[in-house]
């Protein structure tokens, strides 16, 4: 299987989209919608985008594995924003956009500090030797995910970097229809972007764990591809959302063969996220940990050593594992 793309930017929609003024449906006090048009972008097209492969957008938060202290180790998501004087600059221009002359950054004055270990994401744009903001007036980036740190506790809870580890959920490798489980060394994953989800990420759209009992897993990006996706039409792709059982996800991530990512999400299309019976919910999944290979044993209440006491076992949909300590 070719090398899927990685996430290191915002992605643009396959349609060319338009702002409504209504109050938007995905972010609480917006009052504008973002929805796509009945034309392809120019960008999807650049990319290629009839021969780019279709998966599953999943709704989580955006993490990257690189090296760190020498290991492997799990990013944490991480924009570096402007301060309040140079968001206020950057918010009148595009207010007045009428003014045909570019916006200039002072990158080292308008932005908030970030922690030292910080790094910007790969493919932004360079000046100087200084990482620019995108068309947002952030500037992508990612910092380790250190094993103390409260602020990511959740996402600690999916790597253990004693054994260089992390709790991926994926498909069966010998069964497309099944979901697994299992511990994947993380030197697997290097330079791979991954979708950390669960009981308390983006209010948890699949249901997974409890306030009792809380379960995260990280999903490679492009783990799951779609096989029947219709034509690159508005109203086939509404139709698909709304009539097959494959299309009860969250959008969809094309990757293109120049490594372009192409995205388009349920809401440009009008449609609400998240929905009761996700497609990731109807699929059965099993546990494959398998840790009697470690010389040492993991700790008892991390997730790697609940999931050990129910390994191999099969459950009908993920919402129905259940991890009691």
């Amino acid at each position: 299987m070719r090398r899927l793309g990685s996430v290191q930017r915002k992605m643009p929609c396959v349609f060319v989209t338009e702002v409504k003024e209504e109050p938007s449906t995905k972010r609480e006090h917006q009052p504008f919608k973002v929805l796509a048009t009945e034309t392809l972008s120019h960008k999807a097209l650049d990319a290629d985008i009839y021969s780019a492969l279709p998966t599953e957008k999943v709704d989580g938060t955006c993490c990257y594995i690189t090296t760190y202290k020498g290991q492997p180790y799990l990013w944490a998501r991480l924009d570096r924003k402007p301060n309040k004087l140079a968001e206020k600059r950057f918010k009148n221009y595009l207010q007045s956009k009428q003014n045909s002359q570019e916006f200039f950054w002072n990158v080292e004055e308008d932005f908030k500090p970030v922690p030292e270990c910080w790094i910007p994401a790969k493919e932004i744009e360079q000046l100087n030797g200084n990482p620019m903001p995108d068309e947002n007036g952030h500037i992508p980036g990612w910092v380790p995910v250190e094993k103390h740190n409260k602020q990511y506790c959740w996402h600690s809870s999916v790597v253990n970097y004693e054994f260089e580890v992390a709790l991926v959920l994926k498909h069966h490798p010998d069964d497309p229809g099944l979901l697994e489980i299992s511990a994947v060394p993380l030197s697997d994953l290097l330079e791979q972007t991954l979708e950390l989800i669960g009981t308390n990420i983006n209010g948890n759209p699949y249901g997974l764990g409890s306030k009792k009992h809380p379960l995260h897993l990280l999903i490679p990006h492009g783990a799951f591809q779609i096989r029947n996706l219709p034509t690159l039409k508005h109203n086939d792709l509404l139709s698909w959302f709304e009539g097959c059982r494959e299309g009860k996800i969250e959008g969809i991530v094309w990757h293109c063969n120049d490594g372009c990512l192409i995205k388009v999400h349920r809401h440009h299309l009008g449609l609400c996220w998240p929905i009761p019976d996700t497609y990731m919910n109807s699929k059965p999944v099993i546990i494959n940990m398998n840790l009697n290979k470690y010389d040492h044993a993991f700790n008892t209440k991390c997730l790697f050593s609940l999931f050990s006491k129910i390994d191999n076992q099969k459950f009908g949909r993920l919402k129905d594992i259940i991890l009691d300590v």
